[in-house]
This record gives C-alpha cells, structure tokens and sequence, in this order.
C-alpha cells in the first residue's frame, strides 16, 4: 500500500517547465487543477472589484440624488410660500383698490367729509381743496380744512375720518383753544383716487425715456 504514494511523489521529480507534454498524468492533472483555482481567484478579485467599483459609484450617485431631491423639495417648499405671499400681496393690494375713488366718485367722498364735521357738530371754517398731485398709479388730493368746536366732537370727527370707506388721511394737525369750551383744529386732509385712463396715459409718456436722450 505504501508504493502508491511514493509512485505519486515519484511522478513529481525531475518535472521541466520547457517541457509540460511530457509530464506524467498526475502532475499534469494538478497543474490543471493549479491553473483553474489561479483563474478563479484572478477573476473573482477582477469581477468583485469591478462590482464594488460599481457599488461605490452607485452609492455616490445615491447621495447625490439624495441632495438633489431634498434641494428641489425645498424649492417647492419656497415656491408655494411665494405663492401664496404673493396672494397675500394681490389681496391687499386688492382691498387697498376698493377704497379708492374714482375721479367722478370725488365729489361724493369731498361731500363726505364735510358731513363727518357737520354731524359731530363741528364749524367749518375752511374746506378748500389743493392742486391734485399725480403719483405712478395714483392721484393725491390734498384738503386744507379748519374746524371748530368741542374737544370730545373733534376726536370724534377724526375717529370718524379714518372709518370712511375711503383712504382719507390727517396730517399736519394743530389745535387751538379759541374760547374757553371751543377748540380750533387745523389740518391737511389727503385723499387718494384712481388716475382716469388719459392720466395713465399721460404718466406712462412722462416716465417713457425721450427719443435721442442720453
């Protein structure tokens, strides 16, 4: 029984690598099987290598649209908070609107005011109306007004002044006592309209850059 074996150490002596044809059937066998392994180890190393390579590229490619996902959610995010900003914005802008008079609807509103101090009780001793200034979008109406009467019923009167359902705004006030119950207020009252259609018109071309200006 011991014979085999060393027949099979024996066919491993004296083997040439110039000359493997010759070999006997065992070492030419193991050689074989030498190779096969060798080439399995090569290219498990090559494929898996290949495919971690690809795994890693994958990964970055993951996280980069991971980032890209998250920068585009926040864009909606911010889109539909300007958005509805922006409808904030037209409903004021709105509201605004509808408390201006049109240029025919002045005399009504001048009426108005003057209602407002007849109704507490007050004197006019002044209602005059200023040269309208034109704005980009809007006229300005200024009212120079003096009026006289009770203290109670001019803080009334103003009260009453910032209620109408139109823009009117108080500046420059000044009081005085006139008599020992009486106060004198002065004041400029500023009421807004809307620019007829020839105003635009004409505000456009003031704005417009002349031909052949610097």
């Amino acid at each position: 029984m011991a014979t085999a074996p060393n027949n099979w150490i024996a066919q491993f002596r004296g083997l040439s690598m110039d000359n493997v044809g010759s070999w006997p059937m065992l070492p030419k066998l193991g050689l074989w099987v030498a190779v096969v392994i060798v080439c399995a180890i090569v290219g498990w190393f090559v494929v898996w290598n290949d495919q971690l390579n690809q795994l890693d590229q994958l990964k970055q490619q993951e996280s980069t649209l991971k980032d890209q996902y998250r920068v585009k959610i926040q864009q909606a995010i911010n889109l539909e908070e300007l958005r509805r900003q922006k409808e904030q914005v037209n409903q004021s802008v709105l509201t605004l609107e509808k408390q201006l008079p049109s240029k025919a609807e002045m005399d009504a509103l001048l009426s108005d005011i003057n209602q407002a101090g007849i109704g507490r009780g007050l004197q006019f001793e002044l209602f005059r109306p200023g040269q309208v200034v034109l704005k980009d979008y809007y006229a300005e109406l200024p009212i120079t007004v003096r009026v006289s009467g009770r203290y109670h019923d001019l803080g009334a009167f103003t009260s009453d002044i910032a209620n109408l359902p139109r823009i009117v705004t108080l500046n420059n006030l000044n009081v005085q006592t006139i008599k020992s119950s009486q106060l004198s207020l002065d004041a400029v009252a500023k009421t807004f309209r809307y620019l007829d259609e020839d105003e635009v018109s004409a505000q456009r071309k003031a704005r417009a850059p002349k031909a052949g200006g610097k």
